[in-house]
């Protein structure tokens, strides 16, 4: 082929190429990093979000605060629905807004409770720019604003302490889980299962929250923090789960990677602490008689993290017991997670999914009251094997040594 005739058809494809047509100079956008979403009296929605003033967050996410000024500015605006909410931020912010960058929404629990969140997520969705996968929490007692305008220290963006903290508690203790705006969507479309969401509240003094002298402090005076797990059924929120409870229907949803279980000895309360290292829950169902019923199976792996008691762990019987003990102890968990679900008459385990993909027929039949009439009768049966892997550096506590000695 010609070489010049390659030369010009290169040329020409040049006229082709879109460049930079959608450009973005940092100087003209305003960058949201988290959206609240409130509703008033009045019946309309209210707006709050978090703008990232990149001037002040300088040197990284970490060091706590500048003495420059805030590493955020928060904007609130009301409207009828929540596209008409952000096109009033024009009207005090100078630049436009850039949902990219959004990694969190927070939603006022009243609104959660009062009118639910089926219709919230419509307009991010059809967004574009928004991202599918910001988190999302719930403000517990609280709204929404509270959350979003508070100052953090350590990480200077708020809305990155709330996602990095939800990173550690689902990973190291296993009573909260992450939930993004897609995971939320497909629980609320799909049919045998509802949402399940964390809640943060502002702990300490609400007023201090917003100044720079709560992050300049050593002790700041008002701190977020990860606080149970909402409930939800129809979309609406109904109740929290709590503590031991939340993290039974972790166990469940087979969402614990490392926990700590304490086990009472000889009288001795919470005196051994069973490490959780890996978890592993298989949910089967059996159908008799177009009767559903549901097997859940747990294996656990742990280690032996700290003994208050004297105790031989060299001893393969005293191994066996401390197993049972944790077996007992994670059992109940669950059996609480469930009993509570049955009284809220919300089935957030997704054991409808479960019984219509072994019967899609009985499914038909279920499907419509199963909430309401068969998941508070469903009969579940609980089967826990837990296995002490390890038992730390130290096979004999001094405490044992000691208790020999006298």
């Amino acid at each position: 082929m010609n070489k010049g005739f390659v030369l010009v058809i290169l040329f020409l494809g040049l006229f082709l190429l879109s460049g930079c047509w959608s450009k973005k100079e940092l100087t003209d956008i305003a960058i949201i990093s988290a959206f609240g979403i409130d509703k008033n009296d009045k019946g309309q929605y209210v707006g709050t979000i978090q703008v990232i003033n990149p001037g002040n967050v300088t040197g990284g996410q970490q060091g706590g605060g500048s003495s420059i000024g805030p590493p955020i500015n928060v904007y609130t605006e009301t409207g009828n629905n929540l596209t008409e909410v952000s096109k009033k931020f024009s009207t005090g912010i100078s630049r436009r807004l850039y949902y990219a960058h959004t990694n969190l929404v927070v939603i006022g629990e009243r609104l959660a409770r009062e009118e639910g969140i089926l219709h919230l997520f419509d307009a991010m969705d059809r967004d574009p720019e928004f991202r599918i996968t910001s988190e999302v929490v719930i403000a517990q007692d609280m709204e929404a604003r509270d959350i979003v305008r508070t100052l953090t220290p350590i990480d200077k963006i708020p809305s990155n302490k709330v996602i990095k903290t939800l990173k550690s508690t689902e990973k190291n203790w296993g009573t909260h889980l992450r939930a993004n705006m897609k995971d939320v969507l497909n629980s609320l479309v799909s049919e045998g299962k509802e949402p399940l969401v964390t809640g943060f509240r502002l702990k300490g003094e609400i007023d201090q929250a917003m100044k720079m002298a709560n992050i300049q402090e050593t002790t700041p005076k008002a701190v977020l923090e990860a606080d149970g797990i909402a409930v939800f059924r129809e979309g609406k929120l109904v109740d929290w789960l709590q503590g031991n409870t939340a993290r039974g229907s972790l166990w469940v949803l087979d969402k614990i990677e490392k926990t700590d279980v304490n086990i009472d000895w000889q009288g001795n309360e919470e005196a051994i602490a069973y490490e959780v290292i890996r978890q592993k829950t298989q949910i089967l169902p059996i159908i008799q008689n177009e009767k559903p019923m549901i097997t859940v199976d747990v294996s656990v792996e742990g280690d032996i993290g700290e003994v208050e008691v004297p105790i031989d762990l060299t001893d393969p019987l005293k191994l066996v017991k401390i197993e049972k003990e944790a077996e007992k102890v994670i059992k109940n968990e669950i059996q609480e997670a469930i009993k509570q679900a049955k009284e809220n008459k919300t089935d957030v385990f997704g054991f409808g999914e479960v019984v219509q993909r072994a019967d899609p027929k009985l499914w038909k039949k279920l499907k419509s009251e199963w909430n309401s009439v068969y998941f508070p009768e469903l009969v579940v049966d609980v089967k826990v094997d837990a296995f002490v892997r390890r038992t730390g550096i130290r096979t004999k506590s001094f405490l044992t040594e000691m208790e020999e000695n006298r």
